[in-house]
């Protein structure tokens, strides 16, 4: 719809500029005009007082001559060449108007918006205009938008850098002491009255009306309840009331309020090192009483150790007395059966006395043959190992033997296959050899024929060679020109005598 509402105004901007540059285009004819019959203007016929007059035939002068194209000449020169289209310019123009107030006449109202009319004649108009598209009169009416979604409102307990824009509230406790409170209040204009908060309240609302109602809200309340309480128990309930009362007046001017928070209650420094020794001393106080109570409980549980010792001592002690008395009561009984118990003893001691004497000389002869036995069954162990210390030791030489037969044996042929490859590795490298001497004196001969075959064609490359040769010992050289006596010429048939025996021996 906004390509809707805008599409007026752009052919409207299209149509004046269609008038201005018709306008324009006939002016510029106009002067083109103009320009171009300028020179025939100024070489049309004029009369002049100095003409001279005609005369007729009886040599009288006649009468002037005619000022009927002087004066066609003056009414053309004086009105318009060239006529400029005024009517289809103001029709143009008065079409752009058409289109742009049809353009002013639609009205889009965005998303999560709302707009009340407002007349030129009238004042505000009754009802919303929700998001979508409208008609309003133009140049009669006008819309205004509001933010129907909804909106927050901060506080800050205590001022802080990060958040400059937050307003600082702080509101009078019980005690008289400054107590910061940060606070969230969430809210909503109400769609169904903007026309009265476009009447009767100011703007910006949030500004104007809610912070100002937020705050004093909040500073009625703070000298009913104690710091303590506040930030402790009563908390839930200072909220509450808080936002019933906010509620109430905010609902008064159609702002729907959906939820107080409070986020944060900020103590006053004095109050809050006080509160914190206060703290401190009542934990003082309680670790005391806990103290206390434990010393108690450890002094009663000493002494009830102590009676039930006192009472297990006496008891020991009366069990003792007891025992003793039965214990008397019983001698006294069993005195009368002593002596014949006595002699009993005597007379059993006797006979245990021989029968450990008997007994020791059985021990004595079994100790005897039992070593006698022993050494027999050692005698025969060291037999025994003797024996098998020398079938263990036979069977090791054999072993040791068999081993180091293997060993020659396989030494034999380690030595008789190194030969064997010692003896081709000679082979291949006298091959190889010989096959470097071949291709050797092959090249030297093919270079010695070259060489040859070169002094013939220019017999003083015979100076050069040899002076090459003899570089390293002689450093100048005199040669005849002839080359009869020069021993370069035996060397270089002995050259290619070599040459003709190697390429034989080639073939």
């Amino acid at each position: 719809m906004l390509f809707l509402r805008f599409l007026p105004f752009v052919i409207s901007f299209g149509f004046v500029g269609i008038a201005i540059a018709l306008v324009l285009y006939d002016v510029y004819l106009a002067f083109e005009l103009d320009r171009v019959l300028r020179p025939l203007d100024d070489a049309a016929p004029s009369t002049s007082p100095s003409a001279p007059a005609s005369t007729d035939g009886e040599g009288q002068l006649g009468p002037a001559a005619s000022p009927a194209p002087r004066n066609a000449y003056l009414s053309r020169r004086n009105g318009p060449r060239r006529a400029i289209r005024w009517a289809g310019a103001v029709k143009l123009l008065a079409i752009a108007a058409a289109l742009s107030l049809l353009g002013k006449s639609i009205l889009v109202v965005p998303d999560g918006h709302a707009a009340v009319r407002i007349s030129q004649i009238s004042g505000v108009r009754p009802g919303t205009l929700y998001a979508g598209t409208h008609l309003v009169t133009p140049l009669i009416q006008r819309a205004e938008l509001y933010d129907i979604r909804d909106k927050v409102f901060s506080t800050a307990a205590v001022e802080n850098p990060h958040d400059k824009d937050l307003e600082v509230l702080t509101v009078e406790a019980r005690e008289g002491l400054s107590v910061g409170v940060a606070v969230t209040v969430r809210y909503r204009l109400d769609p169904r009255h903007l026309d009265y908060i476009q009447t009767n309240l100011p703007q910006p609302i949030d500004q104007q009306i809610v912070a100002p109602v937020v705050t004093s809200v909040f500073r009625e309340l703070g000298p009913n309840y104690v710091i303590r309480d506040v930030f402790s128990t009563k908390r839930e309930e200072f909220r509450a009331k808080a936002t019933q009362l906010i509620t109430a007046r905010l609902a008064e001017d159609q702002i729907v309020v959906k939820e107080v928070l409070l986020r944060k209650i900020q103590l006053p420094e004095e109050y809050s090192a006080g509160l914190q020794g206060l703290l401190l001393k009542e934990q003082e106080d309680d670790r005391v009483t806990v103290d206390q109570s434990i010393e108690q409980k450890k002094v009663k549980i000493a002494e009830s150790q102590a009676e039930a010792l006192k009472v297990r001592q006496i008891k020991h002690a009366e069990a003792d007395a007891r025992t003793r008395v039965l214990m008397a009561q019983s001698e006294s009984d069993s005195m009368q059966y002593t002596l014949p118990l006595k002699q009993k003893q005597i007379e059993q001691s006797k006979l245990e006395a021989e029968a450990r004497k008997q007994t020791t000389i059985e021990d004595a002869d079994a100790a005897a043959q039992a070593r006698v036995k022993s050494a027999d069954a050692e005698a025969q162990a060291k037999v025994i190992d003797s024996k098998a210390e020398q079938q263990r030791r036979v069977l090791l030489a054999s072993a040791q033997n068999e081993e180091t037969v293997k060993g020659a044996e396989a030494a034999a042929q380690a030595k008789v296959i190194d030969g064997k490859a010692e003896k081709e590795r000679q082979t291949l490298l006298a091959d190889a050899e010989a096959n470097q001497i071949r291709v050797t004196s092959q090249a030297d001969a093919e270079k010695l024929q070259l060489e040859a075959a070169a002094l013939k064609t220019n017999p003083l490359l015979v100076q050069l060679t040899v002076a090459q040769r003899l570089s390293d010992r002689v450093q100048i050289m005199m040669v005849p020109n002839d080359g009869k006596f020069f021993f370069a010429n035996d060397a270089l048939k002995s050259g290619q005598a070599m040459s003709n025996m190697a390429a034989a021996s080639g073939k």
